[in-house]
C-alpha cells in the first residue's frame, strides 16, 4: 500500500464511498477535532514566540552595536580636563558621529535601578559618561581603545560586547525553545490522532472483516480512515489557528506594553505563517492515520 495510492484515494472522487466505513460522529471525531484545535492554538503562540525572539535578538544586537560608551574617571580636579581631552580625541576619530557627554540627570536615571531614587548620586565617585554613535564601517574600536590608553589614561572604552553577547544568546535560546515547542506540539498531535484512529479501527473490526469477505481491499479501507481523520485534523487545526491569531491580535503592541512583550506577535507578512499550521496538521494527520491503519489492518485478519 503506497503513499501515492493513498493520496489518489484522498483526492479522488471515489473517496466518498469509503468514507461511509468510518462513523462521522462519536468520541473519536470529537477527540480529533478538539486535539487538533488545541494544538494549533498552542502552535500559534509557539510560532509567535520563535519569530518575536528572533526579532528581539536582531534588535538588541543592532541597537547595542550602533554606539559605544567611554567612561572617564579621574581625581576631582582633573575630571573635567580629562573629559575635554577625551572629547577632542573622539571628535577626530574616523567612523563616528558627534560624541555626547551624558548630563548628571541621565547618569542618575541609569543608576536608579541599582541604588534607588533616594541615593545621593552626587556623593558617589561617578565617572563621566560619553556616548559615541558609530556612523561608518571604518570605525576601529580596538584602535580607539589603544589611543585612549596612551593619550587619556583613565578613559575606558566600552563597546557593549559584554552586555550584548548574553542578551543575544538568551534571545536565540528562546527562539530555539519556540522551535522545539512546535516540534513537540506536532508530535503530540500525531500521537493523539494515532490513538483516535486506532480506536476507530478497533471499534470497526467486525465491519472490516465483513468488507474483506465481500472483496474490499485494504487500500479502500485505509483510504476511508486516512481521508476522514486528515479532514478532521485540518478542520480542527484551522479553527484553532483562527482562534490563536485572534488572541494574538488582541495583545497590546510593543509601545502600549512599555516594551515588556518585546513585540510578541506577527508583523506584516508574518501573519501568513500561521496559515501553514492547518496544512502541517493535515500532513501529520495523514501520516499518523496511515501508520495506524496499516498496523491495524495487518493485525486484523
Amino acid at each position: 500500500m503506497s503513499i501515492r495510492a493513498l493520496w489518489q484515494g484522498l483526492v479522488g472522487r471515489d473517496g466518498g464511498v469509503g468514507n461511509r466505513i468510518v462513523p462521522p460522529t462519536g468520541f473519536t471525531a470529537q477527540l480529533t477535532l478538539f486535539s487538533a484545535a488545541a494544538m494549533a492554538f498552542l502552535a500559534v503562540f509557539a510560532l509567535a514566540l520563535a519569530l518575536a525572539t528572533g526579532r528581539l535578538a536582531e534588535r538588541w544586537s543592532s541597537e547595542l552595536a550602533q554606539s559605544v560608551t567611554v567612561r572617564v574617571s579621574a581625581p576631582d580636579g582633573d575630571q573635567e580636563v580629562l573629559t575635554q581631552s577625551v572629547m577632542q580625541i573622539l571628535q577626530t576619530t574616523p567612523g563616528v558621529g558627534q560624541p555626547r557627554l551624558l548630563p548628571d540627570e541621565e547618569v542618575a536615571e541609569l543608576l536608579t535601578p541599582w541604588f534607588g531614587p533616594d541615593m545621593p548620586i552626587d556623593a558617589l565617585p561617578v565617572p563621566n559618561l560619553i556616548e559615541l554613535p558609530i556612523a561608518g564601517p571604518d570605525f576601529d574600536s580596538e584602535g580607539l581603545r589603544l589611543r585612549l590608553e596612551a593619550e587619556a589614561p583613565g578613559a575606558i572604552l566600552d563597546d557593549h560586547t559584554q552586555w550584548r553577547r548574553p542578551l543575544v544568546s538568551a534571545a536565540k535560546r528562546l527562539r530555539a525553545l519556540g522551535v522545539i515547542s512546535l516540534a513537540l506540539i506536532a508530535a503530540a498531535s500525531a500521537a493523539m490522532i494515532t490513538l483516535a484512529a486506532k480506536a476507530a479501527l478497533a471499534a470497526n473490526g467486525q465491519v472490516i472483516q465483513v468488507l474483506r469477505l465481500i472483496g474490499a481491499r485494504d487500500i479502500t479501507i485505509a483510504i476511508a480512515f486516512v481521508r476522514r481523520f486528515t479532514h478532521r485534523a485540518a478542520i480542527g487545526a484551522g479553527a484553532g489557528t483562527l482562534l490563536g491569531m485572534g488572541a494574538m491580535a488582541l495583545l497590546p503592541d510593543m509601545n502600549a506594553a512599555g516594551g515588556f512583550l518585546t513585540g510578541l506577535g506577527f508583523h506584516g507578512w508574518g501573519w501568513l505563517m500561521p496559515l501553514l499550521i492547518p496544512v502541517v496538521a493535515a500532513v501529520v494527520g495523514f501520516f499518523a492515520t496511515k501508520w495506524a491503519a496499516l498496523k491495524m489492518l495487518e493485525s486484523v485478519r
